[in-house]
């Protein structure tokens, strides 16, 4: 049976501006017209990632699904959460009652979890090709498919709970849309946050973390036993480190403020916070599902030889065939590196 309780503070935020609102009308307005400018690419690029894997079979690799299935993650995320934050802040309140804000909190948390656990998943698989950690491994279909399954399976496991009474679903920021309870004090609650908060966001990050430096070590170590003319491998290997600390920054940007305001919340339940600044780590938090598709999928000469003549309606852009430098460097250093 779900856990549906609502505190009689709130009850009117679900039905109607019965109070006075947190914001001016303008204010939701331009939320609503700040959250369509991220949701509408972000539903247009994620999708687009899904269909030409659908079209063309030469994407249909292994090292490619977790891409994949990150770009399905993110459009469960905005088409729920994006969505519905476009339609409730349009219309200044959240409309869809008590159980409308337990499905779309449960939802936005699962896709997006299941999302940043792919994100970690990337960054295993791309130490685990150009380290090496195992010595020879060729990676196949079945360690792609049991990393994806980990993830959805991961984020399930911790997004039901709420469902069913331990932690639970509630508005949040200006009351336009759900999320886990942040400022619940009691104890199955606190309990639910905490262990929340260490196993799908510290983990994750922790993981991202390790994998990028061993990447970035294996990739220097190389770079300084291999000798080009003109400094090449240098200029290779700082590309993949651009790359690297892109990808570690936008998800710092997009989930740090979010974490850290609900562990403020959680350990001091009394700071007074105003529901606006309340709002801006959420939307960070949702704005990843644009920035992944860029940097994980359009920045990858492969998926940007199909998917960007699709988006052109046909038209080529131009595009060369050889893969990116970083790229490059990534496969060069798979095939020197000794297992370690």
């Amino acid at each position: 049976m779900l856990h549906l309780s609502l505190s009689s503070q709130n009850a009117s935020s679900y039905f109607g501006p019965a109070q006075e609102p947190p914001l001016s009308r303008a204010g939701f307005i331009a939320l609503s017209v700040l959250m369509a400018m991220f949701t509408g690419p972000a539903i247009v690029l994620n999708a687009t990632v899904i269909i030409v894997t659908l079209m063309y079979k030469q994407l249909r690799q292994p090292l490619n699904y977790a891409l994949v299935n990150m770009a399905v993650a993110d459009l469960g995320t905005a088409m729920t959460g994006g969505l519905l934050s476009v339609v409730n802040n349009a219309q200044g309140y959240f409309s869809l009652g008590r159980t409308g804000c337990v499905m779309e909190g449960f939802a936005v948390s699962f896709f997006g979890i299941t999302s940043l656990c792919t994100v970690a998943l990337i960054a295993v698989e791309r130490m685990f090709v150009v380290c090496r950690p195992l010595g020879p491994m060729t990676f196949r279909v079945k360690h792609a498919a049991g990393g994806i399954a980990a993830s959805w399976l991961w984020s399930l496991a911790w997004n039901l709970p709420p469902l069913f009474g331990w932690g639970r679903y509630e508005l949040e920021g200006v009351g336009t849309s759900c999320a886990p309870d942040w400022h619940g004090r009691d104890p199955q609650n606190l309990s639910y946050i905490l262990s929340y908060f260490a196993l799908c966001f510290a983990i994750p990050f922790v993981i991202i973390l390790a994998s990028y430096t061993k990447l970035l070590w294996t990739v220097h170590q190389v770079s300084k036993l291999t000798c080009v003319e003109g400094g090449a491998v240098a200029k290779k290997e700082m590309k993949v480190a651009f790359m690297v600390i892109l990808m570690v920054l936008t998800f710092l940007i997009s989930w740090m403020p979010y974490a850290s305001l609900a562990m403020l919340v959680v350990y001091n339940p009394d700071v007074e916070i105003h529901p606006l600044v309340g709002t801006v780590p959420v939307y960070l938090a949702k704005s990843s599902t644009v920035y992944n598709p860029i940097i994980y999928i359009f920045l990858n000469k492969q998926f940007k030889k199909y998917a960007v003549p699709f988006l052109l309606c046909g038209k080529e852009p131009g595009l060369r065939d050889e893969e990116s430098e970083a790229e490059t460097v990534l496969e060069t250093t798979s095939n020197q590196v000794s297992p370690s």
